[in-house]
């Protein structure tokens, strides 16, 4: 088969890795991918949201199966595009696609399928949002409703902070139009989990659970980022858990999928708050999380385009998808001042000198003058897996001290909760 996967981080570097392995995959482009993913892909210039331009190039290179990474093609719309020219892929629709495109449409969904969450109110004006504050204790969330790179979610520790917020998001307009509408929400206290599912319309199916580090600085300290490390699996999400999400979560999820009309084959990522009163969802995703996906399919032991192509015809009930028992752990390498301004270019060393089982995923890299330099935010994924938790972070620390570029900066307590 030819594959085309779309995007260019770490998450897509490790769906390329994973379907490198399998013996029904033929060719692999990625559009536009990075220097990581051109060591096992071709990398083909084409924008995420060129949607045109990837429809294009999927009829005339004769791809059998598209796998979309982030969520602006999603919500664009690609997945229609796609299915209007006959190309098979893996998103959902434009209408699926909302569940993270538009906050306050997700909540929605959420309290209309009785799916356990937290209150909220959304606003559409600044005024209106600054009175809604009286409605809830501190601290408090402010999400801006549209799509912000995973940065738009503040949690305010007071009223000064929450009226600062809301000014960055609605006047200031720190995320752009994605910031015309808040949702304010009650700050649900535990214990996070991501919890990724394959969906084929018809069925839902959990993969292994992990937990992502969101905030810039050790102890869960400074603004929110995309995410600065996980691990896998998460030791709060036990048997018992699962089967309360399976039973008031994922099962009213798909009902709510199936009832709305939404054409969805691909992928759901469920941010779980487990709380004293049970697991609640704090947000939908519609496509493999980052870096969740860096811990969670190098457990994966059944073929990941086999399970694609059940996925497309409906039949992801027929096939067994199995699990490694390994534990691992991502640490994410990102370029100083991130997620603020920070320079590109910077020459990255030390790749080579990885060894053990541990694997670098490229995100934000470039070649420039025949070098690997850093060219985004977040720029390294370096994974390592093992027997147990503890040992899978002492290798993916003594790893991550082998890598350095100028203003490298990294989380040093991953995975010590």
């Amino acid at each position: 088969m030819k594959v085309l996967v779309v995007g260019s981080g770490g998450r897509e570097h490790t769906i390329v890795w994973k379907l490198s392995q399998s013996p029904l995959v033929k060719e692999i482009y990625c559009a536009p991918g990075n220097p990581g993913i051109g060591q096992l892909a071709k990398n083909v210039d084409i924008a995420v949201d060129d949607l045109d331009g990837l429809v294009d190039f999927s009829r005339e290179m004769s791809i059998d199966m598209t796998i979309v990474g982030p969520e602006v093609p999603l919500v664009l719309g690609i997945t229609d595009k796609f299915k209007e020219a006959g190309q098979n892929i893996i998103g959902p629709s434009k209408a699926g696609a909302k569940l993270e495109g538009s906050k306050s449409f997700s909540k929605s969904f959420m309290m209309k399928y009785n799916i356990p969450t937290g209150g909220y109110t959304e606003v559409d004006s600044y005024d209106e949002a600054i009175k809604s504050l009286d409605k809830y204790e501190y601290p408090l969330v402010i999400k801006a409703d549209g799509l912000a790179a995973g940065k738009g979610v503040l949690i305010c520790q007071n009223k000064t902070e929450a009226e600062k917020g809301l000014k960055e998001i609605m006047l200031d307009k720190v995320f752009g139009d994605s910031g015309n509408k808040v949702v304010i929400e009650e700050f649900l206290e535990g214990i996070e989990t991501s919890v990724l599912c394959f969906v084929d319309g018809k069925s839902i199916v959990p993969m292994v659970s992990s937990q992502d580090h969101k905030r810039i600085y050790d102890g869960d300290k400074g603004p929110n980022t995309g995410g600065m490390g996980t691990y896998s699996p998460n030791y709060v999400y036990t048997e018992e858990v699962a089967k309360i999400v399976e039973k008031t979560i994922l099962k009213p999820t798909l009902e709510g999928i199936q009832k709305e009309g939404m054409d969805y084959k691909g992928i759901i990522f469920i941010g779980l708050m487990i709380t004293k009163d049970g697991p609640k969802v704090l947000e939908y995703n519609v496509r493999f999380g980052d870096p969740e996906t860096q811990v969670v399919l190098p457990r994966l032991e059944t073929d990941l385009m086999q399970i694609f192509n059940h996925m497309i015809d409906e039949k992801l009930s027929d096939i067994e998808i199995k699990w490694n028992d390994k534990a691992v752990v991502c640490v994410v390498l990102a370029s100083g001042g991130y997620p603020g301004d920070y320079e590109k270019g910077i020459e990255i060393k030390g790749i080579d000198d990885i060894s053990g089982d541990t694997i670098v995923f490229h995100a934000g890299t470039a070649i420039k003058d025949g070098k690997l330099v850093t060219n985004g935010g977040r720029v390294l994924s370096v994974t390592s897996w093992a027997n147990d938790i503890e040992t899978a972070r002492r290798e993916v620390y003594k790893n991550v001290d082998k890598i350095d570029f100028k203003g490298r900066s990294y989380r040093t307590d991953i995975a010590v909760r």
